[in-house]
């Protein structure tokens, strides 16, 4: 196993422990804020990985790179407009992971400017490719996450979104196979690979779109250091 190997395991299970009670905490958090408090009397209003961590979840995760946690119940009852306030909730998590990747790239290009900026031969390191790779590794596994659960399959948090665009008699039927859809899903994921493709295209385009969006950091970094 080389060391890019072993660094991408790493930051997955770096994933599993610190990013995945992030997107779940998202999810309850909001839930709390719109008046459903289901979450936080099951204990999941918190941090702590192990509250939330999902064990064929976090092995998918670690295999593959796409994983999940322990869905974060919920009431919808609770809310003042049902729809909406299920469809926030289930954004939040995703959302959640885009914040943290796009707050890791803005580190990424303050420690790679600062340490090239100190010492010129360091940009030709192993030091400077590994530090890279796992900022990249972490940025786009948190990318990875987000994009995988706005896909409208249940229980990921795109179906709980697409819902609300959708009459309620689709939602009930989505509610009663959910179980043989998740299933199939499971399936299709470990065994056949479809959605490598699709998702890697995506994960790029996104990661391009955040190299933009934080091209202040270079500019201001550039002015600094040169």
């Amino acid at each position: 196993m080389n060391v890019q190997t072993i660094l991408q395991y790493g930051v997955r299970v770096l994933i599993i422990f610190m990013i995945l009670p992030v997107h779940e905490f998202a999810h309850a958090y909001i839930a709390y804020k719109l008046g459903d408090n289901t979450a936080r009397y099951s204990g999941r209003l918190t941090m702590n990985p192990f509250s939330h961590i999902d064990i064929l979840g976090s092995i998918c995760l670690l295999l593959t790179g796409f994983g999940w946690a322990k869905p974060v119940p919920i009431n919808p009852l609770n809310f003042k407009n049902r729809k909406a306030g299920t469809a926030l909730t289930a954004l939040a998590g995703p959302v959640s992971n885009l914040i943290v990747a796009y707050l890791a790239m803005i580190v990424l290009k303050i420690v790679m400017w600062i340490s090239f900026g100190g010492d010129a031969e360091f940009f030709y390191t192993d030091t400077y490719a590994y530090i890279n790779l796992i900022f990249q590794y972490f940025i786009i596994i948190n990318i990875c996450l987000a994009v995988f659960n706005l896909i409208p399959v249940p229980p990921l948090d795109g179906s709980r979104i697409l819902c609300y665009f959708l009459p309620d008699s689709f939602e009930y039927k989505l509610e009663r196979y959910q179980n043989i859809i998740y299933i199939v899903f499971i399936a299709f994921i470990l065994f056949f690979n479809v959605l490598d493709g699709p998702l890697s295209w995506i994960e790029g385009k996104v990661f391009d779109l955040f190299d933009f969006m934080t091209g202040w950091v270079d500019m201001i970094m550039r002015a600094i250091m040169l």
